[in-house]
């Protein structure tokens, strides 16, 4: 952009701004949501309640399928990159 335009689109920094903290936090709030980490430590987690004994099957398998149903979201939402602000 040139001097001039610099100069006349002055009055809408705190806009700009404002906007691109509004991305940074739109990608932190995804990034934390969209992570497979926790979803995978509480599979773990969760076969381990199985095998001690602490729930049932069938809560097991209805829990499990939860938890993998979000991870499948997880991989096709990083497959595709979606994502709003995402380029």
């Amino acid at each position: 952009m040139g001097l001039f335009t610099e100069i006349v689109l002055l009055p809408l920094a705190p806009v700009r701004g404002v906007g691109w903290v509004m991305e940074r936090v739109l990608e932190a709030a995804e990034d934390e949501y969209y992570d497979p980490v926790p979803i995978q430590r509480e599979l773990a987690e969760l076969e381990a309640r199985l095998l001690a004994g602490e729930i049932d099957e069938e809560t097991f398998d209805r829990r499990e399928d939860e938890l993998l149903d979000k991870l499948a979201e997880i991989r096709e939402f990083r497959e595709e990159g979606r994502g709003l602000y995402r380029d």
